[in-house]
């Protein structure tokens, strides 16, 4: 049967409450064709998690009708294995309970790891386009470095983002803090070009579910956003990392570590949201920006470069830009036809601001 994971909010309930609720669940699940399997609870977010097996989702929502009156907030349908890749295993379960193996409770809470790697090989004299994708000796320390902090690597194919997920904060940073250092001693290496590299980390906490978004979705576009916009080198991390790990004491005496306010993050996303809306749209401009955005083009301008180092007009060009790279990696269209999904009618002009971008033209990555 389908596997599904429900999500429910604003609860003032205990753990106690929760293990009696799924027992009532248990008492008439059968009815309905549905086994329920375990369940996460958040106290401090007042939110419970639900993991099920049932013919659909109709058939989840009826047993927790009839058992307590439970309505879920979302209740979607998760690949068991992409389900296992993110939840982890090894967890201990009582009474539906979920818990860590050391007896903690397990509130659900991930953290994804998000880090982006170019190699900087002039490709504008040589022409080497291969170099815009992972350089193979860094992708290679990266992902040993993951398994090193027992992160799992899930595999992301819509650009070279690498994305790691990890059961405990401190991990993920602890993680984030080697490849830091190890790749930024390695890029100083002025005799190996393979290490001629630039990168950037972005780390993100969250929750199973949200109201609109399927299995940490929200939190891994949340990790690939703020890898986009870090700097050289640096590691952004976002607020909800703060909640489960020190990471300033973690961090202490690095230089190129940045961690948001909610504020911050909370107009990035805003930032980004409307953005890969509206790439399409040759119209869409800085000053269409400021509209939705709802401030002046100075107060957006000074926002966008203290957080992002860019200016609007080159955050958007950067945000097509890169997804035109992704767009040619996956062979999803000619030229003329990726030139439209990211907002540019003139394939020739495209093709000048992507060369412009990357030292290479277009139509090198679509053969």
């Amino acid at each position: 049967m389908p596997l599904f994971m429900d999500y429910h909010k604003g609860l003032s309930l205990s753990v106690e409450d929760v293990i009696k609720a799924h027992i009532a669940d248990e008492a008439v699940q059968s009815k309905y064709g549905v086994v329920y399997h375990q369940f996460w609870v958040n106290e401090q977010d007042g939110t419970v998690f639900c993991l099920m097996e049932g013919p659909d989702k109709e058939s989840c929502a009826a047993v927790h009708r009839e058992a307590h009156g439970g309505v879920a907030c979302s209740i979607v349908e998760v690949a068991t294995g992409f389900y296992k890749l993110l939840m982890g295993n090894g967890h201990v379960v009582e009474h539906g309970h979920v818990k860590r193996s050391d007896g903690s409770a397990d509130p659900g809470m991930r953290t994804i790891l998000a880090i982006n790697i170019q190699g900087l090989t002039d490709i504008k004299r040589s022409e080497d386009y291969r170099s815009l994708t992972n350089p193979a000796a860094a992708k290679k320390l990266t992902l040993s470095s993951i398994s090193r902090f027992h992160g799992r690597e899930v595999n992301w194919l819509h650009d070279d983002t690498l994305v790691a997920v990890f059961d405990a904060s401190a991990q993920a940073v602890n993680c984030a803090l080697e490849l830091q250092s190890e790749l930024s001693s390695r890029s100083t290496d002025e005799v190996n070009d393979e290490w001629n590299i630039l990168f950037k980390i972005g780390l993100s906490s969250g929750q199973p579910l949200t109201e609109t978004g399927d299995l940490f979705s929200e939190t891994i576009m949340t990790a690939r956003r703020l890898c986009n916009i870090a700097g050289a080198n640096e590691i952004l991390v976002s607020p909800r990392v703060l909640e489960s790990c020190n990471v300033k004491e973690l961090a202490r005496g690095r230089k190129f570590v940045r961690i948001l306010s909610i504020r911050e993050q909370d107009f990035i996303t805003s930032l980004f949201s409307i953005s890969e809306k509206k790439l399409s749209d040759e119209l869409f401009t800085v000053e269409t920006l400021c509209r939705n955005i709802g401030v002046s083009r100075p107060q957006l301008y000074r926002k966008m470069v203290s957080l992002t180092g860019k200016s609007p007009h080159d955050f958007i060009r950067d945000l097509r830009m890169d997804k035109a790279l992704a767009l040619l990696k996956q062979r999803a269209g000619n030229v003329s036809e990726i030139a439209l999904e990211v907002g540019y009618n003139n394939p020739s002009y495209f093709a000048r601001c992507f060369q412009m971008r990357f030292g290479c033209t277009p139509s090198r990555l679509a053969v």
